[in-house]
């Protein structure tokens, strides 16, 4: 049981220069704790809507100071001295008292911001690390999820320069986060020499911390990581392997994906996936078709599914319900898990756990707007994820989520995903 003494926030910047909001609350017994809240510059249709002023003449109308009025207002009003037993509890109080089913009254920014901040308190209150608070609450064994590190990146997260948003690597057969980062260090060092050696250009970075250079086309993307690979000293495949975010909804328009200049249809996107799948070393095609292609998704998991993860992310927004109708229809086999996607922890929770009955991976990812919080890093561990997908190792809004793996593992003795 725990009692609210109070809740604020205040409006932050995130890694992009763009508002979010920091979220405080005070238990009664003097236990405190606070989370800031990531945004998505590439988002599903379907996400719970976080809150902006729409005022064009401050922050280009991306302002905050509604989400973060909503919590120091209506919803410290209705909290403050509220007792609840469990942080579900909380969570679906939040939902009613917001009333939308896409959380758009208070907004989705101030009610993730009022969850994580009460999770934070409960393990303060508890005396517990957030991550072993997460696995209590999800029942669950925490482990050290697999990390997939940004190498490259196009569409809505560099300029859109080529299609595919984000090329990963994953170490897949090091045994430790600290000897992921060695091998990936190394890997994006050779890279960097690739970009500045091939296209003139310094190791200028986008959203998430992932080069950006002008390659004629999205293969070439792929073609230069395994370059990249190879030359730091490494096996494709064995060694180091790759996976793709190639956000098709940001190019689809009415059924036809303009992809890398030409046109083509669902078909066509779903051959040009698995002529990837021949040719390169790829475990895992996030949203490789548009958010609203029941059917193309289908086909592209019938034809794939044996080999590699098909991830949903703007398929399936962290959403229970979009999750069960993926499962029914065999359309995906492993979700991205993003909180700030549906709202609450405890729908997040349903979320996971819809996935893994279901015999599926499971992501847990950041977004392009991330903060130096490092909750993301306990949530992921807690929660058990096979991975976590969080950015490049150039930026510190990135590494504080794998500097905090690094110190669970050497300080706490958690062993690292297989």
């Amino acid at each position: 049981m725990s009692e609210i003494r109070s809740l604020s926030a205040v409006e932050i910047l995130d890694s992009r220069g763009r508002p979010t909001l920091l979220a405080i609350c005070q238990l009664s017994n003097g236990a405190w704790g606070q989370a800031s809240v990531p945004a998505g510059a590439s988002t599903g249709a379907n996400e719970a809507l976080e809150l902006r002023d729409g005022d064009a003449q401050r922050h280009d109308g991306l302002g905050c100071l509604q989400a973060v009025a909503n919590i120091n207002g209506e919803i410290n009003d209705a909290l403050a001295g509220r007792r609840f037993e469990s942080q579900a509890d909380l969570d679906h109080f939040l939902i009613e008292l917001d009333g939308r089913y896409n959380k758009a009254r208070l907004g989705a920014n101030a009610i993730l911001g009022t969850s994580l901040a009460f999770c934070r308190a409960q393990a303060s209150q508890r005396n517990a690390p957030l991550y072993a608070h997460l696995a209590q609450m999800a029942g669950l064994r925490p482990r050290l999820p697999r990390p997939m590190v940004n190498l490259f990146s196009g569409g809505a997260h560099a300029g859109g320069q080529v299609a595919v948003q984000d090329l990963q690597i994953v170490v897949p057969s090091a045994p430790t986060i600290g000897r992921v980062l060695e091998v990936t260090a190394d890997v994006f060092r050779a890279a960097g020499k690739i970009v500045y050696d091939r296209y003139q250009m310094r190791l200028l970075t986008a959203d998430e911390g992932g080069l950006a250079p002008s390659f004629e086309s999205s293969e070439r993307m792929l073609h230069a990581a395994v370059e990249a690979i190879e030359a730091a000293g490494y096996r494709p495949g064995l060694d180091v392997a790759l996976t793709v975010d190639v956000a098709a909804s940001q190019f689809c328009t009415d059924g036809s994906y303009h992809f890398d200049g030409a046109e083509q249809d669902a078909a066509g996107m779903t051959e040009t996936i698995a002529s990837w799948a021949q040719r390169y070393p790829l475990i895992s095609v996030e949203d490789g078709l548009d958010q609203a292609d029941w059917i193309g998704w289908q086909s592209l998991s019938a034809r794939l599914a044996q080999k590699m993860m098909i991830l949903g992310d703007d398929l399936l927004c962290t959403n229970p319900a979009r999750i069960q109708r993926a499962i029914a229809l065999k359309a995906a086999n492993s979700l991205l898990l993003k909180v700030n996607q549906i709202g609450t922890l405890t729908e997040a929770l349903t979320a996971l756990r819809l996935a893994r009955d279901a015999g599926w991976k499971v992501v847990v990812s950041a977004r392009s707007g991330e903060t130096e919080d490092d909750w993301l890093a306990d949530l992921a561990v807690g929660w058990a994820g096979d991975y976590i997908k969080v950015g490049s190792i150039t930026q510190s809004e990135r590494l504080a989520k794998y500097n905090r793996m690094l110190v669970l593992e050497q300080m706490d003795g958690l062993s690292l995903s297989g």
